[in-house]
């Protein structure tokens, strides 16, 4: 997913201040950018016409993405979230980050019906993803790791919903995991986005938080107006297949753009159906969705995945979600609720 053409490159970690020619030649619409390196993905924060405490803004909404991760990575077993992996039937004293994952996670199972399950991370790790892997986008890699046909949940709550338990007291948070361990990539780097829109909501006239395609966008964009979003072909063309005109929303991608190998000789993806427990969206490459909260956005896009080509307009309609799909044949499909959002499509080659 790309935002405003501006945003495409990468810059250096420190805030930069830019201006752009207005129509008259004057220089117009200031902003105030910075980017950097974390939960696996580049941030890009952005703020429109800055006011005095912008920079200040933007120090904090960099450190949220460092906070989350701290305490949410899988993959460091320093985090709270390892670190409570290893023995997720027990209690564990965690930071309020982790909580507040934690608990969003629980609701956005029981609100999905049990699509979204953070304990698939069992399958993830049969499958070599047990690590942060080298993805490049158009490439697969090859994982020497379990055929798919041997992964399953177990336990003896294995087909039980998923129940974790979490008390906070004075301060301090105790988690319980319900016996499996879980990943909490995905909403972790949503609600990573929350907190950062929040610190940039009141640094200027407008703002961008650009996590690797979640996003949350508000006010007043680059050029004056709202702000434009380019969906991204996920495989095999190069380019936008959508543009779409948001403001004071949220918006998240869940695609096998990047994220796809080989495990034990049959190609998968990170997206992984709880119930089969084998890679799920029968017929689909990529699924946007356009919410108020940029979390909620990142559960409903991955939830509709799973949902197949088949099925996917039925859904999201019956939910009002605002969505847009791209299928395996290249057709690009968008929900009653997304339909006034779309400013541009690509011609159907």
């Amino acid at each position: 997913m790309q935002t405003d053409p501006s945003m495409k490159s990468v810059g250096t970690p420190a805030p930069t201040t830019r201006s752009r020619p207005g129509t008259d030649g004057s220089r117009t619409h200031t902003s105030a950018d910075r980017t950097m390196r974390a939960m696996a993905s580049t941030i890009a924060l952005r703020v429109t016409q800055p006011g005095p405490h912008a920079d200040a803004c933007l120090a904090r909404a960099e450190e949220v993405f460092h906070d989350v991760e701290r305490a949410c990575s899988r993959f460091d077993p320093a985090s709270a979230l390892a670190r409570a992996n290893v023995e997720p039937d027990r209690w564990h004293d965690v930071p309020a980050t982790m909580a507040a994952a934690v608990q969003e996670s629980a609701r956005a199972h029981v609100a999905t019906e049990g699509l979204f399950d953070p304990r698939i991370i069992d399958a993830l790790l049969a499958w070599g993803y047990d690590r942060s892997l080298p993805f490049v986008q158009g490439d697969v890699l090859r994982c020497v790791s379990t055929p798919l046909g041997t992964t399953s949940l177990s336990g003896p709550d294995a087909d039980a919903p998923w129940r974790p338990q979490v008390v906070g007291q004075g301060g301090t948070w105790r988690v319980h995991l319900g016996g499996h361990p879980i990943d909490l990539g995905g909403i972790g780097k949503g609600l990573a986005v929350r907190r950062a829109a929040a610190e940039l909501a009141g640094a200027g006239r407008g703002y961008l938080v650009n996590a690797g395609g979640d996003c949350a966008c508000g006010g007043i964009g680059p050029d004056g107006g709202g702000w434009r979003v380019g969906v991204e072909a996920p495989i095999g063309v190069q380019g936008l297949v959508l543009v779409l005109a948001v403001t004071d929303t949220g918006c998240a991608t869940s695609s096998v753009r990047v994220r796809r190998w080989l495990a034990g000789g049959e190609p998968v993806h990170h997206i992984v159906d709880p119930r089969t427990r084998r890679p799920g969206g029968d017929g689909l490459l990529a699924v946007t969705v356009v919410a108020p909260d940029p979390a909620w956005s990142e559960v409903w896009s991955k939830s509709l995945f799973l949902t197949g080509r088949a099925g996917i307009r039925a859904r999201a309609d019956e939910l009002g979600l605002a969505a847009a799909w791209v299928d395996d044949a290249g057709d690009v499909g968008t929900s009653t609720a997304m339909d006034p959002m779309v400013i541009w499509r690509a011609p159907r080659v």
